[in-house]
């Protein structure tokens, strides 16, 4: 509890407060002035020149979580169920290389890979599939693929642990009972790996939110995020009130997604169980 409070709840605090006060002259000892407080940031940090940014980066991470989603239940799936216990270690293994390289140099080979004479631009053209160089790069577009690289490992590792925990037998029950692999997959494997898809969706989101480095390097000022903004405020404007209060703002929209998306499958939740609910006949 004393490391939560030191070093979330506090520096969660100064910030919060940090948000109320004013970028102070420029010859000025101190990067904030706290003698007057006052919503003037938040006033400003709405304005139509943030709040487009605030949508994309929103816009940005809620696709990217689906993305990494769709492409990483299949594959935990597959490791969970349909690869030897031999090699399942081995596949698991190749998940995790990723994570031995810094996120940056990462990031970096995706702009190589990516570039207008880079090695995809060229196989592509060589195979008649583009006639022009390939003009990815400094867009929305390559951050989406750069985020979707960068944390789809994130939403693998609690899918296949929720997936292998999970008994064989229950699958093989609801076939023996009629039910097809489609159905199986919707009223038995999904319902009982929920856990893990939660875990996955919240471990991708909310870092994915506030991401700088891969809007950075892959977006240019095309793809720029909250993230970058709030540092900009920081390290170029030299504004720490008007960074303090987008970087509230950018916490604020994250909880309240994550607060739609929990109302929406808890009603999910409850029209599905009132639809299973099997009603015995009394004489």
């Amino acid at each position: 509890m004393a490391w939560y409070v030191g070093f979330f709840v506090v520096p969660l605090l100064v910030i919060v407060l940090y948000s109320f006060g004013y970028k102070p002259a420029a010859d000025a000892a101190s990067s904030i002035g706290l003698d007057r407080l006052s919503f003037d940031n938040y006033s400003n940090t709405f304005s139509d020149t943030f709040n487009n940014t605030f949508i994309a980066t929103i816009r940005i991470a809620v696709t990217g979580t689906l993305l990494c989603l769709l492409v990483g239940f299949p594959l935990a799936y597959f490791l969970a169920t349909r690869t030897s216990p031999r090699y399942r270690g081995v596949l698991l293994g190749l998940v995790i290389v990723p994570f031995w390289t810094s996120f940056l140099l990462r990031t970096f080979a995706w702009r190589i890979l990516l570039a207008a004479n880079g090695p995809a631009s060229t196989f592509l053209q060589s195979i008649g599939f583009l006639g022009e160089p390939l003009r990815v790069l400094d867009t929305r577009g390559a951050v989406q693929l750069g985020v979707l690289y960068n944390y789809l490992p994130l939403m693998i590792f609690p899918l296949f642990v929720a997936l292998d925990r999970m008994d064989p037998a229950l699958r093989e029950a609801s076939k023996d009972l009629g039910a097809n692999r489609i159905a199986t997959f919707f009223q038995v494997t999904l319902p009982l790996v929920m856990p893990g898809v939660v875990a996955g969706l919240l471990l991708v989101f909310i870092p994915l939110a506030g991401e700088y480095v891969t809007p950075a390097v892959l977006g240019g000022a095309k793809g720029l995020m909250a993230g970058g903004l709030v540092a900009s405020q920081f390290l170029a404007a030299l504004n720490w009130a008007l960074g303090s209060a987008m970087a509230v703002v950018l916490i604020l929209l994250i909880l309240a997604v994550i607060g739609v998306f929990a109302a929406a499958g808890l009603i999910v939740r409850i029209i599905v169980r009132r639809n299973r609910r099997v009603e015995l006949a009394t004489k």
